[in-house]
């Protein structure tokens, strides 16, 4: 069966989520200096600091990964989703989405937002499918031309 399987990143998924994180960000984009810093040091810039990250499992392979950094009380940004390009097709992005605006209520968010690139199509596709909304753009990142909201929690 193709099952996926959602699991909690452990320190171990390090070279995992750095080694699919920097697939797509170098296809499509250049490294900047904070995408190093994060991908080196997940534990140090997400986890320590009130953020979770999600790995994704299939076939007994670690396929793809999503994390939320806390932005701020009730506020995650939803950063470094990376799908193995061998996987992509296969509803893994959506799996991990999902778990995570899960994982973001359960950890007291009431809003998602993420900065993307209009060129990546189907993953804004998949976004406002999830119901995310295009609000005006400000952030960390040169390559993101988007930012996107979802509202997950009651005032």
């Amino acid at each position: 069966m193709n099952d996926i399987l959602i699991v909690e990143y452990k320190s171990e998924h390090q070279p995992w989520f750095e080694r699919l994180n920097r697939a797509w960000i170098e296809r499509y984009f250049v490294m900047e200096a904070i995408d190093v810093e994060v991908l080196q040091d997940p534990d140090g810039h997400i986890v320590s600091k009130g953020g979770s990250i999600i790995m994704a499992s299939l076939d007994n392979t670690i396929v793809g990964t999503v994390a939320l950094k806390y932005s701020g009380p009730g506020v995650y940004e939803f950063t470094k989703m990376a799908v193995d390009e061998k996987f992509q097709g296969r509803k893994v992005g959506r799996a991990l989405a999902v778990a995570a605006i899960q994982k973001a209520g359960k950890l007291g968010g009431k809003k998602i937002i993420l900065y993307s690139n209009t060129i990546l199509v189907p993953a804004i596709a998949l976004y406002r499918n999830l119901g995310f909304r295009e609000v005006p753009i400000d952030g960390p990142y040169k390559r993101s031309n988007i930012k996107m909201e979802l509202n997950i929690g009651q005032s």
